[in-house]
């Protein structure tokens, strides 16, 4: 069964040039509803947010800020806006009605530093997706230093419980994965798509992601069912590491959604340019 997610990888990525193509030209069919609102809308490209690409809406993996003070607003083809407006709700709900409490009840088990580890765990597991992204994008040295940090924190870092390469050694991990090298190939974003409990994406991104999730060793996990345990679980620890984010984020915006979808855009530009 997991052959699916490859065939529907690869044939997706062919529509993208296409359909890229047609959105920069064609009518914005998402945007008449988004315009509606324009003239009560705030600078929300101003609001600090994070990357929702770690399922959080409009929060980054690890506390980046989006501010684009100087630029314009990005646009993207939204022609499925009331899907997307209702996977934004549903996700709403379940992050204040599910997600935010069972972190809030897993943080006050365990302490930070604790959580920490395990984020650090996580993020040594991944190698593979930044490795096979640096190497798409030509980024020889990158891909090394992912080499290198996976070996040394593995051993040194204790199963990769902490990020000793750069604490002794100063090698930061970069930010890497499928979707930002095909941005980094000229393939746009397509169309502005919201997945229940994953969040905002665009149909690039969600061919990456697929991607993403090829590359991962938790993918392979037998059973299946465990799989999408420890899934979850690395879900909860993020969440409760970055409690509060998202509801400041709505705080400071007139339209929520619209503030992550920006957001969004404005992240995903600035990681592929990277």
């Amino acid at each position: 069964m997991r052959i699916l997610p490859a065939l529907l990888f690869i044939a997706t990525f062919l529509l993208l040039g296409s359909i890229e193509a047609s959105a920069d030209t064609g009518p914005r069919e998402g945007e008449l509803f988004a315009e509606q609102q324009d003239e009560a809308r705030t600078d929300i490209d101003r609001a600090p947010t994070r990357d929702p690409g770690r399922g959080q809406p409009g929060e980054s993996e690890h506390g980046e800020s989006f501010d684009e003070e100087d630029e314009e607003p990005l646009r993207i083809v939204d022609p499925f806006y009331p899907w997307n407006k209702a996977m934004y709700h549903v996700n709403d709900k379940f992050y204040f009605w599910l997600l935010k409490p069972v972190s809030q009840g897993y943080a006050a088990v365990f302490p930070e530093d604790v959580r920490l580890s395990v984020r650090h765990f996580f993020d040594n597991l991944a190698m593979p997706i930044r490795l096979a992204s640096s190497l798409l994008q030509l980024k020889i040295k990158d891909a090394g230093n992912e080499l290198f940090r996976f070996l040394y924190n593995s051993t040194a870092g204790v199963c990769g419980l902490t990020d000793a390469a750069k604490a002794d050694l100063g090698i930061a991990r970069k930010d890497e994965d499928i979707g930002q090298a095909l941005g980094r190939y000229g393939v746009g974003h397509g169309i502005y798509l919201v997945w229940p409990f994953l969040g905002p994406s665009s149909l690039r991104d969600t061919v990456g992601r697929i991607g993403d999730r090829l590359l991962s060793p938790v993918n392979y996990i037998d059973p299946a069912g465990t799989s999408v345990g420890v899934t979850l679980y690395e879900r909860v620890n993020e969440t409760s590491l970055r409690i509060g984010d998202y509801e400041d984020l709505k705080k400071s915006a007139v339209d929520p959604y619209l503030a992550i979808r920006d957001a969004y855009l404005q992240f995903r530009k600035k990681k592929v340019s990277e």
